[in-house]
């Protein structure tokens, strides 16, 4: 265990998908957000193939007792997604970071739907503290009157955006259970292969040929996402996910400045004020989890004879 060096490696893979969710913005008027995604899972794979060969891990990507559980998980997360590059279409990159930080909070409710997870009374706050801020983001989008049809293609973005969360939260949901007989680099090999494949499925939905600088732009956000995807898992490999999972939350500093300096996006008061009870509920929830875990292990050592 390297706690410092697996929270480097979150906080580099946290800067690399922002990188990569930056292109997909400056592309979206290029190619449709199924195409997108086509690239960012395509482009991926041979990324994600070489770090298993370096590795040695290769075998143990490739091998899978649920390939149906893989499908699934593939084409919820493959939704997430697609909602998730059509709202940077539409809405400042702040703003998408900020309602995507949904996700982990709606994680906690479908577990305890689908999977039976206890939700306790301190769960219940947090959730609920995380979705009042998540509504005080939307409720501009929600209630600004439309001024030639801005406001109307604003509030479909936010929708959209909130879908995105609610399909990556059920992919959380998908990938705990695989966890049960799959391994991660298994989930991470079948995830990239299943989603570019599935993503092909858009193509009656408008695909286009990009010109030679979006295209090759594309082609750097799908190597991106491979390389965010090592990044990202390679960090849970030397530190606890309660260690490292705050560190997800940088992620807003740099869509704060990459929305100002690249786009010339000023996020709104409301915005800010929302993400921070977003953000706030989300580390009370990794806490709370660090916190009983450790109870967890000292009742474990207190029985060991």
């Amino acid at each position: 265990m390297s706690p410092i060096r697996g929270i480097l490696l979150k906080i580099a893979s946290v800067a690399v998908f922002m990188a990569m969710a930056t292109i997909i913005k400056a592309t979206s008027g290029d190619v449709p957000p199924g195409q997108a995604v086509f690239f960012r899972s395509a482009f991926a794979v041979p990324v994600i193939v070489l770090w298993l060969l370096w590795s040695g891990g290769l075998a143990e990507g490739l091998r899978t007792r649920n390939p149906a559980g893989h499908f699934w998980r593939a084409l919820v997360g493959v939704t997430a997604m697609g909602f998730g590059f059509a709202g940077l279409g539409l809405l400042p990159l702040p703003e998408v970071t900020a309602i995507g930080y949904a996700a982990p909070i709606l994680t906690v409710i479908f577990a305890a739907m689908f999977l039976g997870e206890e939700v306790r009374v301190f769960r219940i706050a947090t959730v609920t503290l995380g979705m009042v801020g998540v509504l005080i983001i939307l409720s501009p989008r929600l209630t600004t009157p439309s001024q030639e049809g801005l406001g109307a293609a604003e509030a479909l973005g936010a929708m959209v955006v909130l879908m995105g969360a609610i399909f990556a939260a059920l992919a959380q949901v998908f990938v705990r259970k695989l966890v049960t007989t799959e391994t991660t680099t298994a989930i991470v090999f079948w995830f990239s292969v299943n989603s570019a494949l599935l993503s092909l499925l858009t193509i009656p939905f408008g695909w286009r040929m990009p010109e030679t600088g979006p295209f090759l732009w594309l082609v750097v956000a799908g190597l991106l996402g491979g390389i965010g995807q090592v990044l990202l898992t390679s960090s849970y490999r030397y530190a606890d996910t309660s260690v490292i999972a705050p560190f997800e939350y940088a992620s807003m500093l740099l869509a704060l400045a990459v929305g100002y300096f690249g786009f010339g996006e000023v996020p709104s008061w409301t915005v800010i004020g929302g993400a921070s009870l977003v953000v706030g509920a989300g580390i009370l929830i990794i806490w709370r989890e660090r916190r009983l875990g450790l109870e967890r292990a000292r009742q474990r050592q207190s029985m060991t004879p």
